[in-house]
């Protein structure tokens, strides 16, 4: 993607307003998990060591519109102190006379949060008179959000529209880099692997894929759509009929183009999520009354053995309800085998992320994406308005 980057902004002594997402998990006012705090510290000492000020804006959670101490970004801003090891100023408001005033009279090197984004509905709506009032609390704009690049909102759009130059900061490169680098110049072979709940969620994704990809894994609850499509009696496990000609149709489209389209040839299945333990059968031997959910030890050999010699992988979606233990196997063995292998391995969407933490994996993989939505999109051809609206690189 070539689009203006932080680093070809000049930057000292003025205002750079940074789009991040900072949108973490709260237990009772402190931060759980701050893996996107973390991720955007990097674009924000670098804007504070060229001389500039910044004015960081996020939101978090959903509001719905309205102000919501549960939701104020004061836990935020205390867990940014320590991770840059400064004074963090938290905003009355993301906008207003306070806020401007505030932003104004900020000297190089501070740092100014704006109240949470999503307190104003016109956030969400793309306002643009409040997409010019965030503006003015700014000489340049930087988006380093890109999990919330598929957004068109006020702060990630409309903004662009009044505040320019508009750049990419450095995770948004980061991530634009290791998508584009699948999508338009993969080392082959190239194998993608799919789980998650519904095939409906990533039809788009399948066929976008089947054009670029040398082998297809499926697992996760969406396979057994794709097994009972090819005539398998798979007891209670998820299936959604409306959708078996689809997957025979995507089968059928893998045969043509010559791509391996694996699915599981056994599951550990148990009564209900609830179980205590489940059991591997074969996938012709699924009790009726019973459920798939997790995939079981022969696939996990299968779908190694498919990843043997691969140069890239990009995985999204777990293999089974991998946050109940006894389904977790798959999912973790797996996760495993992908950093295990010489691949370049991207790995985007929350319970993938999380999936690759606990395997103890995480850091032998190539590029792990902060992005869950705007992962799929991206990866699915869709034009991101984060990133449209951005300026050309010269």
């Amino acid at each position: 993607m070539s689009k203006l980057t932080i680093a070809q902004l000049d930057l000292a002594k003025r205002r750079v307003f940074v789009r991040a997402d900072l949108n973490a998990p709260l237990d009772h006012g402190t931060v759980t998990d701050d893996t996107r705090l973390r991720a955007v510290v990097p674009t924000i000492q670098y804007a504070l060591k060229a001389g500039a000020t910044v004015v960081l804006a996020s939101h978090l959670g959903r509001p719905k519109g309205k102000v919501a101490p549960e939701f104020s970004l004061r836990p935020i801003a205390e867990r940014l102190v320590s991770l840059l090891d400064q004074h963090v100023e938290l905003a009355p408001d993301c906008v207003g006379a306070a806020t401007l005033e505030r932003a104004r009279a900020l000297g190089p090197g501070q740092v100014l949060l704006l109240e949470n984004l999503r307190f104003h509905a016109e956030e969400e709506a793309n306002d643009d008179g409040f997409a010019r009032s965030l503006a003015t609390l700014a000489e340049c704009y930087v988006n380093d959000a890109f999990a919330a690049a598929h957004r068109a909102h006020a702060s990630i759009a409309a903004i662009t529209r009044h505040l320019q130059p508009a750049a990419a900061g450095l995770l948004m490169q980061q991530e634009l880099a290791a998508l584009g680098r699948i999508l338009e110049s993969p080392d082959k072979p190239l194998v993608a692997i799919l789980g998650g709940a519904k095939v409906s969620d990533k039809l788009t994704l399948v066929e976008h894929l089947l054009d670029r990809v040398d082998a297809l894994l499926i697992g996760g609850g969406m396979a057994f759509t794709f097994l009972a499509s090819l005539g398998h009696a798979v007891g209670r496990s998820l299936v959604e009929p409306d959708h078996l000609d689809t997957a025979r149709r995507t089968l059928d489209a893998a045969r043509r183009r010559g791509v391996a389209l694996v699915l599981p040839i056994d599951a550990v299945v148990a009564d209900g999520l609830d179980s205590a333990q489940g059991r591997a059968v074969g996938i012709r031997e699924i009790p009726a009354g019973q459920m798939g959910l997790d995939i079981g030890p022969r696939t996990v050999e299968r779908f190694t053995k498919a990843l043997t010699g691969a140069r890239t992988i990009v995985w999204n979606g777990p293999m089974g309800v991998f946050e109940r233990t006894p389904f977790a196997a798959g999912t973790l063995a797996l996760a495993r085998a992908v950093a295990g292998s010489q691949a370049f391995a991207v790995i985007g969407g929350g319970d993938t992320v999380a999936a690759v933490t606990q395997a103890g994996v995480a850091e032998q993989i190539g590029y792990i994406s902060t992005a869950g939505g705007a992962f799929l999109e991206f990866l699915e051809g869709r034009k991101l308005p984060g990133v449209e609206a951005l300026t050309d690189a010269p």
